[in-house]
């Protein structure tokens, strides 16, 4: 008997955490993915239901989805595979969650918005750490200043990646930063932008980069104009400013191949010893005219986040009653909903 989520990639290095920390709560999800022989292992081990399917063909995936309720999608690169999974929930009438932190992503799930309405289902991609914590901080600040026009947000991590997190980022790398000015996403160049930032840990420098705020913030606040930023050395701003006068030599086909397959050959992510050091620290500034209003949480490692965030939004939308359409993780939770994971501070705001 199944619970009617459904978990595809749960074969990754965050689908099995996922994976595993849904049965030990008492869930009963089906495991899916593309590679048979980890899937049936993982699913064995756990006492799951397992299903093995690539998603090119989506009168496949639509069949795969059969009795699902709520699919988690953990396998990227999320641009291209967010976007065959969301077309097969809509028509399988399955909610979409992912834990996506791709603008693109979060600009197609907001594109379906009316596809989603008219199939009864809700499209909630980026339930993890990208962007959870920001989400709700951006929501935070929102209500604590509702003529807010500016926003910042950002965000202090040591934590090492995942495979799939490093290959992600390296597809960006040709391509600059981003920040959303009077409504619109626009390009600027790698460390183009920077500031002093105190994240709760003291002030750093930190540098604008191309996060999944720059979508989703603007439609759980509609403040128009949004930076996200993370701290920076000397030699690192240095090297991404370097990075600049080189974007057509990343994006070339051949370079992208070499850089993944360097990836692939490294640390699955970092170790359970190695998430339980490195919790992260979030931070916002709303800005309205010459009032500033500041909010910031502590929580704990970014794939932590991630495996308890993107469960209780499963568990939300399998209980039922959620308003069907595309939203974000703070608009469907609330603004409090960080605080609520296992070992995240309360949010204060100055």
């Amino acid at each position: 008997m199944t619970s009617g989520l459904l978990v595809y990639g749960a074969n990754g290095y965050t689908g099995e955490m996922i994976a595993r920390a849904a049965v030990a709560s008492g869930l009963a999800p089906v495991l899916a993915g593309r590679s048979a022989g980890p899937i049936e292992s993982l699913a064995r081990e756990l006492g799951c239901d397992f299903r093995v399917f690539g998603l090119e063909d989506e009168a496949v995936v639509v069949r795969q989805l059969s009795g699902s309720r709520v699919v988690l999608h953990c396998a990227g690169p999320f641009s291209a595979t967010a976007g065959p999974m969301m077309a097969a929930c809509l028509a399988a009438r399955a909610h979409y969650t992912d834990i996506t932190g791709e603008i693109e992503v979060f600009e197609l799930g907001f594109r379906q918005d009316a596809a989603a309405r008219q199939a009864g289902i809700v499209i909630c991609p980026g339930v993890g750490f990208d962007v959870v914590p920001t989400d709700c901080i951006a929501l935070a600040l929102k209500q604590a200043l509702p003529e807010a026009t500016h926003l910042a947000l950002g965000f202090d991590s040591r934590s090492g990646w995942s495979r799939g997190t490093a290959s992600t980022s390296v597809e960006g790398l040709g391509h600059g930063s981003r920040v959303r000015e009077a409504g619109v996403i626009s390009y600027i160049p790698f460390g183009s932008r920077t500031r002093r930032v105190d994240f709760g840990a003291g002030e750093k420098q930190a540098t604008a980069i191309p996060w999944g705020d720059i979508s989703t913030a603007f439609r759980t606040t509609g403040i128009p104009n949004i930076e996200v930023y993370v701290p920076v050395s000397p030699r690192a701003l240095a090297n991404l400013r370097r990075l600049g006068k080189f974007g057509w030599l990343l994006r070339a086909g051949t370079v992208q191949s070499f850089l993944k397959w360097r990836i692939r050959k490294g640390a699955a992510g970092p170790t359970a010893e190695e998430r339980m050091k490195t919790p992260v620290f979030v931070w916002g500034e709303a800005r309205a005219g010459r009032r500033t209003t500041t909010a910031r949480i502590r929580v704990p490692n970014g794939y932590t986040v991630t495996t308890d965030a993107s469960l209780a939004i499963a568990r939300r939308l399998l209980a039922g009653g959620a308003s069907p359409g595309f939203t974000t993780p703070a608009r469907l939770m609330g603004a409090d909903f960080v605080t609520s994971l296992a070992g995240a501070s309360k949010i204060t705001i100055e």
